[in-house]
C-alpha cells in the first residue's frame, strides 16, 4: 500500500478542492458584502484583487469568435475559503 500522500490521483484532487474552495469563498465574499455593515472590517474582508485578460479574438477563415474577458475577484474570503476546504478534504482522505 503507497503512503498516503502519494498517490496518482493528487493533482487531480488538489485542483478540485481548489475550485469548490474558491466557490465557496466567492459565496462567503458575496454575502459578506451584501450583509455587513459599511466599515473597515467589509472592506477589508471583502476587497478583492481583480486580474483579467481578453477580450481573445480567434479568426479561423471559416469560424471567427471571440473570448472573454475573463474575470478572476481573489479576496480574503476567497482565500479562507480555499483554506476551509483543503482542510476538511484532508481530514475527509
Amino acid at each position: 500500500m503507497p503512503p498516503r500522500g502519494s498517490s496518482k490521483h493528487r493533482p487531480v484532487f488538489h485542483g478540485v478542492v481548489l475550485a469548490i474552495g474558491f466557490v465557496v469563498g466567492g459565496v462567503m465574499t458575496q454575502v459578506a458584502r451584501r450583509f455587513l455593515p459599511p466599515g473597515a472590517v467589509k472592506e477589508f474582508l471583502t476587497t478583492g484583487l481583480t486580474p483579467s485578460f481578453g477580450p481573445l479574438t480567434i479568426d479561423l477563415l471559416i469560424l471567427k469568435f471571440s473570448l472573454g474577458p475573463v474575470l478572476i475577484d481573489v479576496s480574503l474570503l476567497s482565500l479562507v475559503g480555499v483554506l476551509v476546504a483543503y482542510l476538511i478534504a484532508r481530514s475527509l482522505f
